[in-house]
């Protein structure tokens, strides 16, 4: 006697019928709730075509928001911040600044509570095997701690320098704090070795944003915390865009291609040092769990020249734990700021609608814009994303220059109005790209300098990529086929997906 089965698949149909129209009428009233309308297009898209898949994909990485922990260290940091910077006023005493860039700066200070210091121009590193040196060297003259914070580390013949300098560090007695990224350092030849190696050398190391359910630590996948900091005995600083690890990334494709990274790294020393500890101290305090101990040092009296080594600067730190887009809001003030001339040097440009908007209006009231890219960008998606807005920036007059391919512009800077350090020169230079994933999902911090010889450097340093590279015309760009078109476009959605 056989067994038969009978399915009612009228019955069944209905009731998925129903569930998809279910989700899809939530959808509609809750994705675009505090979220840019083309994040909420792009996530309603692809929730209403494929619900049973775009559903799960929204839940697991469209939040923008970390978990109530986080979001309490970092209240209480700005708290604490707040308390040790209350005496000091937004900018040194005796600057005569315009009234644009005082707005800037005290629209910094309001939502990251870090004031604008002095910051001594030590060097501007450009070079990337002596950038790694300098840091090491730095790191050799420690007496009493060392802290490391930089979103890819690995241990490779380029970095040894570095690490071997770590060594050397705690063998003198140096308490060595480290902090790298868990996924973005994941991909990377050693990584599975590097915890052993760090015990090995005494290094107190810890993962940031670790993806660790097995012990209970769970979050949005795709945040990332991409900053990149050295801090030596509080008395010298580096900050910039350069990873810890080979100029190829060691990736096979990579090596194959003839990739190499083009970075800058800046190296610093005075009070602009502590706001650099403050910001170490929180992320090392929410992965360890220890407090470091924070102070503030007096400023110079009076303020330095504009062409100084003494740089007026203010550290403008951002990622989900502030609410309030501190890095947006600062590059859009760059940008409306400018009225001659705009610079923008970024491995990855695909901005949300206000930086968009803010570089177009900037074309059309006048402002000479240019923007540096790599000629290939080293993602395929970020490669085609980026040059969806290729077509309307060209047309609104803005020149391209595309740094020669197989090399990676990886240097990220806004400059506005450059010229012999004048009263309304102002740029940004750190880790934070041009996009929405740097400017709303991954902790950054950048660098905003008011006045100083590094505004100069800056102008040079673009000077020397423009010479490297070669112009994108708006006629040439029209040319490209249909395919390269439609790839773009649909890159340019998935980018929006935040």
């Amino acid at each position: 006697m056989g067994l038969s089965f009978s399915v009612d698949l009228d019955t069944w149909q209905l009731v998925g019928l129903i569930i998809d129209y279910t989700i899809k009428i939530i959808a509609i009233g809750y994705v675009p709730e505090g979220r840019r309308p083309s994040s909420s297009t792009a996530w309603l898209l692809a929730i209403l075509l494929l619900p049973f898949v775009g559903l799960p994909l929204f839940l697991l990485f469209g939040s923008p928001y970390i978990n109530r922990r986080r979001h309490r260290i970092q209240q209480e940091a700005n708290a604490m911040i707040e308390d040790i910077q209350a005496d000091t006023p937004d900018h040194p005493a005796g600057m005569d600044l315009s009234d644009d860039l005082d707005a800037m700066i005290r629209l910094n200070r309001k939502l990251t509570n870090l004031p604008a210091v002095v910051g001594e121009d030590r060097a501007l590193h450009t070079d990337y095997e002596e950038s790694i040196a300098a840091m090491a060297a730095a790191i050799d003259g420690a007496r009493d701690y060392v802290h490391v914070q930089i979103y890819i580390m690995a241990w490779d013949r380029t970095t040894d320098v570095f690490f071997e300098s770590l060594g050397r560090a705690v063998d003198r007695g140096v308490r060595v704090r480290l902090l790298f990224d868990q996924l973005g350092s994941l991909k990377y030849p050693g990584y599975l070795k590097l915890g052993r190696r760090l015990d090995e050398l005494g290094v107190d190391w810890h993962l940031t944003l670790p993806l660790q359910p097995w012990r209970l630590r769970f979050r949005r996948p795709d945040l990332r915390n991409h900053r990149k900091i050295v801090i030596v005995d509080g008395e010298v600083a580096f900050l910039g865009s350069q990873n810890m690890i080979d100029r190829s990334y060691l990736v096979r494709g990579n090596v194959k291609a003839g990739r190499r990274w083009v970075d800058v790294m800046l190296e610093l020393s005075g009070p602009i040092v502590d706001s650099m500890e403050m910001v170490f101290a929180t992320d090392w305090y929410s992965e360890s769990g220890e407090e470091i101990p924070l102070h503030g040092r007096e400023q110079p009296a009076g303020a330095p020249p504009r062409d100084s080594s003494a740089n007026v600067v203010q550290l403008v730190p951002s990622g989900p734990g502030y609410t309030t887009e501190p890095a947006l809001r600062m590059f859009n003030s760059v940008v409306y700021h400018a009225k001659e001339k705009l610079i923008i040097c970024s491995p990855y440009f695909v901005p949300d609608e206000s930086l968009l908007e803010a570089v177009i209006t900037a074309c059309h009231r006048g402002v000479d814009v240019e923007l540096m890219v790599s000629e290939k960008a080293d993602q395929f998606m970020v490669h085609h994303a980026q040059s969806s807005y290729y077509q309307a920036l060209l047309e609104a007059g803005v020149r391209i220059h595309q740094f020669p391919a197989p090399y990676i512009l990886h240097t990220k800077f806004v400059l506005a109005d450059p010229g012999e350090g004048g009263d309304e020169t102002v740029a940004v230079v750190g880790s934070a790209n041009l996009d929405m994933r740097s400017l709303g999902l991954n902790y950054e911090v950048s660098l905003l300098v008011a006045r100083g010889d590094l505004l100069l450097k800056l102008d040079d340093l673009a000077e020397a990529y423009r010479r490297a590279s070669s112009e994108l015309t708006l006629a040439e760009w029209r040319h490209r086929g249909v395919m390269r078109r439609y790839v773009d476009n649909v890159m340019r959605l998935t980018s929006a997906l935040q």
